[in-house]
């Protein structure tokens, strides 16, 4: 968690200190509040004060001799909710201090809590200030309006602000009053809902307003309300009105002129008559016309506007883009395109018009614009088709993951107590240019599949040819369907999950669906790869759309090509149901080779004793291949050293303290008795709730276990002689190393512990034994158990290395994972250290060998790890406004890459190979090599192979065909 420091700032006149590293908020007290605030006619204000501008505060009825404003002050418990949790309730704006609402320290935490808060009021009668709408005087409108004008004008002043915070500025020009204009957008779908939830046969037309607002809409809500006048209460028909008014507003002509008015206020005479210029296209030309010379005035505006050096100029330029952003919204209402052509010119500006918007960076747009030009005329191929579509797609999941990573930490945090903030970061796609783009991408989607047979079949889902598979396989089983972000979640082993974001530790599970897929290289990837648990990334409109299938029985299947098909259990063909008879064979299953193992080296081993061959000997894989490393790579491996397997087994030899046993003897009996209690026909989950209790009981044990005192001397000596410190000194990684990783069709990638820059030499002390009860934890044995004959001959070692206090840091693995080529890389980088193994929304890039790259997905993480010289992490803001991986570390990447592969196999270690690295000052640091492994039946599962026909990508569609 990031480290949380409160600005001085009023609430207003109220002083705030300094608050803890991370904010706590009672759940319950805070729901409570909100309940008691709904009921009150003050609602979460105290009373009626005059501020003045002189800091004094003065009765109602005693204004102030120099100026001031009046308006409600808040109760003693909102200042205190404040002050302990950084919650506001009921936020008034005038008299604000304008850094502590910015809130720079805390991730602009108060601002967006200002958006969402707007928000639970338009969805939910006043939310906080259900009464206390009502009550008289507690907030002027002009002020609050002359207040949001000053505050864009204070803040557009800051350097880099637009560079930095584009989104999230433009949505808060959107949301803070400032110049009369309202988010009209968003009042519609609220009033709609609000009457679909008093009044529920309007639901369908709720839908329709909600998912695909048109302008034939209005006069369908109005003879909805002529039809049902008899059933409507007077407050429902006066609803009915107000959201008749609010759909004309929204949809009604756009003054070209108005338009133009803001520009006075623009200081950069180029941009001012270029921008000048576009807009009066908008009064010549058809509705697809406008939709072009619209996008195009958006994206000027986005790309030049740090050209303009005013505040009142980029606030008018910023009104500007969200005032054709509601033109263009216009216009697309009711314009289904007619040809070929006509489609995807609307998809090529649509996405023109995201990027505008700010769903994603500009360099990430320059990434893919290339693949989104209008194509003039002609035909077009089935490639090339393909090709934009992707392009397209990723435009809008980075767009929608950007939406996310924006608000993510806020909307949890309230989450806690208000279940309905979730609907937020929805509220804010449908109210954009991304909702459009996504309707339009359907339909692009859909005529792409029909022509491919390719259609994913997932349930009734719409947009399911948007639905992306990511790791091959098929699984039988309940569906589950999970919110939120959990760690340490209870799986079932034969459950396929749908995620909002799996967690990272998570155990073994039939399947997985998730909207953010994290990257393609994460230890949670490689798992599910290497065992062949089919993965596909999904929408969170997806995920609303399976949650009415939560609990059935499904079958889930993912191609090696990436075609997805989920369906009721009940639909399963001969063929489906066939896969789930075969019984397992026992050649998939893997024996651990323990004939090799030498337990007599009992002392510790510097990183240069060790190399390829040592693996399965002396140590595990990971220092083998780090040595390995170390020799053919000096310079770009630090010093260390490797705590051998006979170390681990020299102390598991020991007494247990109390017992006439060892810890090895009742490692050893866990086992046997599980085989005899096999023997007897216990039935399965019996015998693995007994190894995972005796496992736990192991696990404290040993964290509990004495050192012996020769193995102390050791482990001084070697910090001392081989890192140059003496222990206590310097900061380490701690990285289990098992002889049950890294095999031929296992890749046990992330099972076990790494302990991250610890420094305490009793830390250090009591981490190594937390390293060794690592495999007997539940994740580590239930991942195991599904792939190992004989888990029970598990020995840690432990390498031992300083880190590196990375610029970036991630995975490189010597293939293409989601192309299958073997003439590229795939990278996967995020900022700081630890990055890309533990799901992180990573920067991803395929790299040609030829030098050619691609952008796959770009990092979504606003948060990084740094190492701190004191031991532990210290966590900072991310800026996602540039990449990761720079031309130059690109370059130095895939040459490095090449050495490696030719060193490693000069060695006789054979790729691909998943490598972890990280960049410090532009040079390459190496931390861990490691076989790549898949899921060789997945792969070549005849099943998966006939779900994905072959397909001519050359067959070419005239542009000017017809569509249905």
């Amino acid at each position: 968690m990031k480290k949380k420091v409160f600005l001085l700032f009023l609430l207003p006149l109220i002083t705030m200190g300094q608050v803890s590293e991370k904010f706590e908020v009672d759940n319950k007290y805070v729901r409570d509040l909100i309940d008691k605030y709904k009921k009150e006619y003050r609602g979460p204000y105290k009373d009626l004060r005059w501020f003045c501008n002189d800091g004094t505060l003065n009765p109602p009825k005693e204004p102030c001799e120099n100026g001031g404003v009046q308006h409600a002050r808040y109760s003693d418990e909102v200042v205190a909710l404040g002050e302990k949790s950084h919650v506001f309730l009921g936020q008034i704006l005038a008299s604000t201090d304008y850094e502590a609402f910015w809130d720079a320290p805390n991730d602009h935490s108060r601002l967006k809590q200002y958006m969402l808060e707007k928000y639970l009021k338009s969805v939910d009668d006043g939310w906080v200030n259900r009464k206390a709408q009502f009550y008289r005087g507690h907030v002027q409108s002009e002020d609050e309006s002359e207040w949001g004008k000053n505050f864009f004008l204070w803040l557009l002043e800051k350097p880099g602000v637009l560079e930095n915070n584009f989104y999230l500025v433009r949505q808060a020009v959107k949301d803070i009053p400032h110049s009369g204009d309202d988010n009209v957008a968003q009042l519609m779908r609220s009033q709609s809902k609000a009457i679909a939830d008093a009044y529920p046969a309007f639901q369908n037309l709720r839908i329709k307003i909600h998912g695909q607002p048109a302008r034939e809409d209005i006069a369908s809500v109005r003879e909805f309300k002529a039809q049902n006048a008899s059933k409507l209460s007077a407050s429902l028909n006066a609803d009915f009105d107000e959201l008749i008014g609010t759909m004309e507003t929204f949809f009604a002509p756009v003054d070209v002129q108005d338009l133009k008015k803001g520009l006075s206020l623009v200081t950069e005479a180029g941009l001012r008559q270029d921008l000048s210029s576009q807009v009066d296209k908008l009064s010549q030309g058809n509705s697809d016309q406008k939709i072009q010379y619209t996008s195009e005035a958006m994206w000027m505006i986005r790309e030049r506007i740090d050209s303009e050096a005013s505040a009142a100029g980029k606030l008018a330029l910023l009104d500007l883009s969200l005032k054709l952003e509601s033109l263009l919204i216009s216009e697309l209402s009711g314009n289904e395109a007619a040809t070929l052509k006509t489609l995807l010119d609307q998809v090529c500006f649509l996405s023109m018009a995201a990027a505008a918007s700010g769903y994603t960076e500009t360099w990430e747009w320059e990434q893919i614009r290339g693949n989104l030009n209008p194509v003039e005329s002609g035909n077009i191929s089935l490639e090339q088709l393909s090709t934009l579509a992707e392009a397209a797609r990723k435009q809008l999941n980075w767009g929608t993951s950007y939406n996310k990573a924006v608000f993510d930490e806020d909307i949890t945090r309230f989450e806690g107590f208000e279940p309905k903030s979730t609907a937020f970061y929805d509220d804010r796609i449908r109210g954009s240019v991304a909702l459009y783009l996504g309707n339009k991408l359907g339909r692009l989607g859909s005529f792409i599949t029909k022509e491919e047979n390719l259609n994913n079949q997932v349930l009734d889902v719409s947009n399911a040819s948007q639905i992306s598979g990511l790791n091959p396989g098929y699984a039988n089983g309940k569906l589950v369907i999970v919110e939120g972000n959990l760690q340490n979640m209870d799986v079932d082993p034969n459950s396929i999950y749908a995620f909002e974001r799996p967690p990272s530790d998570l155990r073994p599970v039939a399947g997985i669906l998730n909207i953010a897929e994290g990257n393609l290289v994460s230890h949670l990837q490689l798992l599910a790869r290497n065992l062949g648990i089919p993965n596909a990334s999904i929408s969170n409109e997806n995920l609303q759309e399976l949650k009415k299938y939560n609990g059935q029985r499904v079958f889930y299947a993912v191609s090696n090509k990436g075609t997805v098909i989920l369906k009721q259990e009940k639909e399963m063909n001969a063929t489906e149901k066939a896969l789930f008879k075969k019984e397992v064979r026992n050649e998939e299953m893997i024996e651990v080779p323990v004939e090799k193992i030498r337990l007599n080296q009992t002392t510790i081993m510097n990183l240069t004793e060790v190399d390829a061959k040592s693996s399965g000997v002396v140590c595990g894989p990971k220092a083998a291949n780090l040595g390995e490393l170390k020799k053919n790579f000096p310079d770009h491996v630090v010093d260390g050293f490797v705590i051998p397997f006979g170390i681990f087994r020299a102390h598991l030899d020991q007494q247990i303290p109390g017992q006439d046993q060892t810890y090895w003897g009742y490692l050893t009996d866990i086992y046997a008795s599980a085989r005899k209690m096999k023997t007897e026909g216990r039935p399965t989950s019996e015998i693995e709730k007994f190894q995972l209790g005796q496992f736990a009981k192991l696990s404290r044990m040993i964290i509990d276990m004495p050192m012996l005192p020769g193995f102390t001397k050791d482990l001084e000596d070697s910090f001392t002689g081989i890192l140059g410190k003496s222990l206590g000194q310097q900061p380490v990684f701690l990285r289990s190393d098992t002889n049950m990783e890294d095999l031929a069709s296992f890749t046990g990638a992330g099972l076990n512990l790494t302990l991250f820059n610890i420094k305490e030499r009793d830390a250090v002390i009591d981490g190594i034994k937390q390293v060794w009860a690592s495999p007997f934890s539940d994740r580590s044995y239930r991942w195991r158990q599904k792939y190992l004959n004989n888990p029970e001959n598990v020995y840690p070692s432990i390498v031992v290395i300083p880190g590196v206090d990375n610029d970036c840091s991630g995975v490189m693995i010597t293939k293409g994972v989601s192309s299958g080529r073997t003439d590229e890389i795939t990278v996967a980088m995020s900022r700081g250290v630890g990055g890309a193994v533990e799901g992180q929304l990573a920067e991803t890039w395929a790299i040609k060998k030829n030098g050619e790259h691609h952008l796959i997905a770009p990092s979504r993480e606003l948060y990084y790890n740094s190492l701190s010289p004191n031991g532990g992490t210290v966590v900072k803001e991310a800026s996602l406004s540039g990449p990761i991986m720079d031309k130059g570390r690109i370059s130095k990447i895939n040459s490095f890459s090449k050495e490696l592969i030719r060193t490693m196999e000069s060695r006789g270690i054979q790729g691909p190979y998943d490598v972890e690295l990280g960049f410090k000052d532009e040079k390459i640091w190496l931390f861990q090599v490691r076989p790549f492994v898949e899921n060789k039946g997945a792969l070549s599962s005849e099943y998966l192979q006939s779900i994905t026909p072959e397909v001519d990508q050359n067959k070419s569609f005239s542009l000017k065909s017809t569509l249905k």
